[in-house]
């Protein structure tokens, strides 16, 4: 067997066995043959019991006073009723008084111990202690050994000790297996975990202990992320109960599989098993994940009803829902859970932070929060704190939070880099993505595959592919959200061949692709009209994966079928849908007869949003867009109207370039940059040039009933062409102009751009809402299909 050399202690502990043989061990019969001790004990087993472990001490120390000696069934009750309430300091002030006791150990009171000094978390003393019993170790001191190691972190010694357990002859329990197949329940572990799997199955622990076929079904869900297996496990355990049950939702909602994680959940309740906290939490993370709101409110009357709504880790989980169901009065729910929370931790702080950061246009918000959570004293930020902050300043270059990030006290590990890269992400700001990277490197999370992952999604979402596949490539241990996050890449620049080919070698590489794995594939297809491929990879989802497709990939087939112009088509395929569609998809088809001029099937799924969701206000400005395109000016001011009256609110239009002195934001008309002046004038020259070499403005795209010559204004005034102006005089000729903007790019500025490109022989990147256009010498990456 493989020995391990463990550290000295980092304490000082008391000896366990007398020193000085010279001393002699006093008898407990002694003891009991005093009359005055016989009330003493029953008073000290008493409070040991009722958990009155001070008590209990001081009733140790008259005993000691009075020059007699306790047994060491008393001292092994003091030992468990301290194990029992989490009294470790004063269990080890009765470790103490029992070595200066020089009673012989024997392997109870050795293994309370052990059981003691694991639980606080000391596992360097309890393998001393465990180490120094010899012969007096019994399959209850290796079941205490292995558990203690496998909870404080040291799973393979946990492994190795449970193999020497069987090298020396002791037959393992239930516990032992538990305890050991947990070990193993990592991804580096998991291998060895089959040895002890064919153990289990031959002695019929699986069968006998549910406690085993728990840590054998986190041993495949887990350490081998194959929820098939774990699924059949489970199926095949003749006893469930509620952990077990909670186990596989659990699984299923943190693997990206939230819809069966709910249907488990259903099976579970009908089953008629009662749900617990940790059942209750997962399952509102994955009505988080699919947005299923009203199914989450079902699930908060249920907590109130089982009288969990004050417990924090459901709270949190409540808070999270309502925040990521973003419908109109969800986050307000989100904050009224909060508020009503007796006790926040920083899981329901960071929860409504973010919930206030995603809600877009609440930025001010969250950050309140922040300083209200700083102000209070009671919880400090972590890294997922900092992360929604970077978000929610919309500006990674920001001195004053880049001080708070600096001087946090936090170790920066993955994490922190992860989240720290995500942000840049979320802004496009890839000067400071590679300034992140280089910081990285120098820290030497290189080959981290979780910030590796980060590092692809940052270059690509920042416009730069090309260094996202440099990412890819040198990336050697690759899981399925590296691929994934290549794919989008890809699907995103609308390179979809390259998307596909990726996907291919994915597949070729032995790895599973998951749900978001075909969101990315059907989304490549949409962006360059690929309705055979589409469909071919839409049907694969089940026949060769095993993968219900979504109400996701749902909607990626009707913006296919949307764009392609099979309007008809689209709509005959969402009535054929196995649930009724969501806003979101009928506002994809809305937004596909917006681009095809189809008044009367954008009429209807205008009525179909607006049943759902009477308040969505994206419904309201694509109906009314549709009109204005058509010249059906009552029409779209009716509409307009409609949202007054409704106290509905556009979402305004911005767009925004990173140079090397930060991000600098735009709105349409904008004069309030310190450089408006230079920026209007080099607008002025721009539109002379493109003029001169064939641009045509496109007052079309002027959704207002106005005079020719004002709407030519109007389209020089828009967000993108303001930017780019700003990105031509910050920018020195060689550097690739990178554009992001919030709202889909407007027809009139993506020709526009496509001109000024080829003008000033600058390459332009621009990111909306949909997509990424690379545009060069007068083309777009696109090919004007977007």
């Amino acid at each position: 067997m493989i020995s391990l050399s463990l550290p000295s202690p980092a304490k000082l502990v008391p000896p366990l066995l007398p020193t000085s043989p010279s001393h002699q061990k006093p008898s407990s019969s002694q003891s009991l043959k005093n009359p005055s001790f016989e009330p003493l004990k029953d008073r000290l087993i008493r409070q040991a019991n009722e958990g009155n472990i001070r008590q209990a001490i001081s009733t140790l120390d008259r005993i000691a006073q009075l020059g007699l000696t306790p047994d060491l069934t008393s001292y092994s009750l003091l030992l468990k009723s301290c194990i029992r309430t989490r009294n470790f300091d004063l269990g080890k002030l009765v470790h103490i008084k029992l070595t200066d006791s020089r009673l012989e150990l024997d392997s109870v009171a050795l293994n309370s111990l052990i059981s003691l000094y694991s639980k606080c978390g000391d596992w360097v003393t309890a393998k001393s202690i465990f180490e120094d019993m010899g012969e007096k170790k019994d399959l209850v001191s290796w079941s205490a050994m292995i558990s203690c190691l496998t909870h404080s972190g040291m799973e393979l010694e946990a492994i190795f000790t449970f193999f020497d357990m069987v090298q020396s002859g002791e037959y393992p329990n239930q516990f032992c297996f538990s305890a050991a197949i947990q070990a193993c329940s990592n991804v580096d572990n998991a291998w060895i975990g089959i040895v002890i799997f064919g153990f289990v199955i031959k002695t019929g622990y699986f069968e006998s202990d549910v406690c085993v076929g728990c840590a054998l079904i986190d041993l495949f869900s887990k350490g081998f992320s194959d929820l098939n297996s774990a699924k059949k496990l489970f199926d095949k355990m003749p006893e469930r109960n509620s952990v077990s049950w909670t186990l596989m939702i659990t699984r299923y909602s943190q693997l990206g599989q939230p819809r069966t994680a709910i249907e488990m959940f259903l099976d579970m309740v009908f089953s008629g098993f009662t749900p617990d906290r940790f059942t209750f939490s997962s399952i509102l993370s994955s009505c988080s994940g699919m947005g299923f709101l009203f199914l989450g409110k079902q699930l908060h009357c249920r907590v109130i009803k089982s009288r969990l709504s004050e417990d924090v880790c459901v709270g949190c989980s409540l808070v999270d829902m309502y925040a990521k169901c973003v419908v109109p009065g969800s986050l307000n729910d989100s904050r009224k859970v909060f508020d009503h929370m007796p006790d926040h931790n920083i899981m329901s702080w960071t929860a409504i932070i973010n919930g206030y950061v995603q809600s877009g246009g609440k930025d001010g918000e969250a950050l309140e929060l922040y300083c209200k959570m700083i102000d209070e004293g009671r919880v400090l930020p972590n890294h997922f704190t900092f992360s929604s902050l970077l978000k929610a300043c919309g500006n990674l270059s920001n001195p004053e939070l880049g001080v708070q990030i600096e001087d946090s006290g936090f170790e920066v590990d993955a994490f922190t880099f992860a989240s720290l890269l995500s942000g840049a992400a979320s802004i496009g700001a890839g000067g400071k993505g590679e300034q992140i990277h280089s910081r990285l490197l120098k820290s030497g999370f290189q080959a981290n595959q979780c910030v590796c992952n980060a590092l692809v999604s940052m270059y690509s979402r920042c416009g730069n592919i090309e260094a996202a596949y440099q990412t890819f490539k040198e990336l050697e241990d690759r899981n399925v959200v590296s691929w994934t996050s290549m794919i989008t890449g890809y699907a995103k620049h609308g390179f979809a061949k390259r998307a596909l080919e990726m996907f291919h070698q994915m597949l070729e590489a032995g790895m599973q692709p998951n749900e978001v794995t075909y969101i990315a594939v059907l989304s490549a297809c949409s962006h360059v009209g690929m309705v055979d491929e589409g469909w071919k990879h839409f049907n694969s989802m089940s026949n060769e994966h095993g993968i219900s497709p979504r109400m996701e990939h749902y909607g990626c087939m009707v913006d296919l079928l949307g764009r392609s112009g099979f309007l008809e088509k689209a709509v005959q395929f969402i009535y054929s849908m196995p649930f009724k569609a969501d806003a979101l998809v009928w506002r994809t088809l809305l937004g596909a007869c917006r681009v095809h001029a189809n008044t009367e099937l954008g009429k209807h799924a205008a009525k179909m949003i607006l049943e759902q969701d009477p308040n969505d206000p994206a419904a309201y400005i694509l109906l009314s867009n549709l009109y204005a395109s058509m010249g059906q000016w009552e029409d779209a001011v009716q509409i307009r109207k409609s949202m007054k009256e409704r106290k509905l609110v556009k979402e305004a239009g911005c767009s925004w370039i990173e140079t090397e002195n930060g991000v600098h934001k735009f709105y349409v008309g904008d004069s309030k940059h310190p450089q408006a002046k230079e920026i209007y004038e080099e607008l002025d020259r721009l539109a002379l040039k493109i003029k001169e070499i064939g641009y045509v403005p496109d007052t079309d795209f002027v959704l207002h009933d106005v005079e020719e010559e004002l709407k030519e204004r109007y389209l020089f005034q828009h967000s993108e062409k303001i930017a780019v102006a700003f990105g031509l005089i910050s920018t020195s000729r060689p550097k690739t102009i990178r554009i992001f903007k919030n709202l889909r790019v407007c027809g009139d500025c993506h020709t526009a751009l496509k001109y000024i490109s080829k003008a000033t022989g600058r390459e332009i990147v621009v990111r909306d809402s949909n997509r990424f256009h690379h545009i060069r010498d007068g083309a777009c990456s696109c090919s004007d299909y977007w």
